[in-house]
């Protein structure tokens, strides 16, 4: 028997999509025979290791409504003519990073999309609000992307799965984030797993960066490296050199920024979840719930 997210709440793990038969929305599903405890123990700025439901206040076009309706829009999805994808390293440690400018053929066709969809507050440490990306845009991802950039991640010819695939939206103000959203962060302590995120937002409102953990050197944590990292950082969190409030911009006490890439119109990035990053979201952000002028994005995660 499957058991929707909103509904009951404890359960943790994404496996599938489809539609609640309580709720009347579609959201993600979980087995009920699903294992509740989150693979990590230790709480993780931004899109979390395991993918939450929505909670029931929702937004559309960025205006809060009471009001649930089901939506199951088809598209078909085409590589960009002008496709072009890019290998780089990240820092010291040459962690492996891929940029592809012009993905998709019609990207205003999935701002348009988004436009109409119900976006939910999250229960994860995401900044913002979301909405499931459509199955088209996965099966799109595997079929015709994934080929392209698993081999400058040593994953030609592995099997992938989706574990989390959102519209998202960046809407906390800066002075209202937790400690663990004004640092670096990763997703997982996996090197196998690969994070993406499609810019779909054509304003001045930043990309991603990668940094190096100044104490320690590290610019990934991994399962070997995690429990003395998390170490540090929670001294250091108290010390007097902790986050100021706001979103992380550059260089600090603490960390050091080794690489950004700007927030271009149907530009995509593809990294390891375990490398250290954050939005790079500038002192002067406002925050615009609204998918066709705020910032916009699909994130994923694949396993």
């Amino acid at each position: 028997m499957n058991a929707c997210l909103l509904c009951s709440p404890s359960i943790n793990s994404a496996i599938d999509a489809s539609w609640c038969c309580r709720c009347k929305v579609s959201l993600w599903f979980v087995s009920s025979s699903a294992c509740s405890t989150p693979r990590f123990s230790r709480s993780m700025h931004g899109p979390s290791d395991l993918a939450p439901a929505p909670r029931a206040s929702m937004t559309v076009n960025g205006l809060p409504t009471g009001t649930m309706r089901k939506s199951r829009p088809t598209m078909e999805l085409a590589l960009h003519p002008d496709f072009k994808l890019t290998s780089l390293t990240i820092g010291r440690e040459q962690a492996p990073l891929v940029v592809v400018d012009n993905l998709v053929a019609d990207p205003e066709a999935l701002v348009d999309l988004a436009a109409g969809k119900l976006f939910g507050e999250v229960v994860n440490y995401y900044p913002g609000v979301r909405s499931k990306a459509p199955l088209t845009y996965q099966r799109f991802m595997l079929d015709k992307v994934k080929p392209l950039f698993a081999p400058y991640f040593n994953l030609d010819g592995a099997v992938l799965r989706f574990t989390e695939c959102h519209f998202s939206i960046v809407t906390t103000p800066p002075e209202k984030l937790d400690i663990e959203q004004c640092i670096p962060h990763i997703d997982s302590v996996f090197s196998r797993e690969l994070a993406f995120i499609h810019y779909l937002f054509k304003s001045d409102l930043g990309g991603t960066a990668f940094y190096r953990h100044r104490a320690t050197g590290y610019e990934y944590v991994d399962e070997a490296r995690k429990d003395g990292y998390w170490r540090i950082v929670d001294a250091e969190q108290s010390g007097p050199n902790r986050a100021e409030a706001g979103y992380i911009d550059g260089d600090t006490p603490l960390y050091e920024q080794v690489g950004q890439q700007k927030g271009v119109f149907n530009r995509m990035l593809v990294y390891r979840r375990n490398s250290l990053h954050s939005g790079a979201v500038g002192p002067n952000f406002i925050p615009d719930a609204n998918p066709r002028t705020g910032r916009l994005s699909i994130n994923g995660f694949l396993a």
